[in-house]
């Protein structure tokens, strides 16, 4: 664990999204209601396949941002890495709501994603973000309801 203090990648504060809340005396319930179904939030499994830009940190980092602020999420940290000058790239946004990760196969023009967010962000509104950011062929998406209560 001292590792990961001194990597700046663990913070002991709550963020600026949360301190608002905090402020307020009545506890905020961020699990959602819909369809007669109560949930913690939606969480898809995207793979994208005949895909582009795999490679290039900055351009997914700036891709999965646009994604997730179109959800309605808070971005709250992100961090990417690049294996090698041409290799895949594995990443992650931390959001007030949940996160959004990615995992790249340039070899293969293969993605895989997933995004999870609760309250009442949208996950599927990241989608023409990804599409248009890496020009994908073709699209899988699975979609899991997590924290389901019923």
């Amino acid at each position: 664990m001292e590792a990961l203090v001194q990597l700046g990648m663990v913070s002991d504060l709550p963020s600026d999204a949360q301190n608002d809340e905090n402020r307020s005396t009545e506890t905020k319930d961020y699990f959602v209601h819909r369809n007669g179904v109560r949930y913690a939030g939606t969480h898809l499994i995207i793979d994208l396949w005949g895909a582009t830009n795999l490679d290039d940190p900055d351009h997914i980092d700036a891709v999965l941002r646009e994604g997730a602020l179109a959800t309605g999420a808070t971005i709250l940290h992100g961090h990417f890495h690049h294996f090698s000058p041409n290799g895949g790239v594995s990443g992650v946004l931390v959001l007030a709501e949940s996160h959004v990760s990615i995992h790249t196969w340039p070899e293969r023009d293969y993605a895989a994603l997933d995004i999870f967010v609760c309250g009442e962000c949208d996950p599927y509104k990241a989608l023409p973000a990804l599409k248009k950011g890496f020009l994908a062929e073709r699209v899988q998406l699975a979609e899991h309801k997590r924290g389901l209560i019923g």
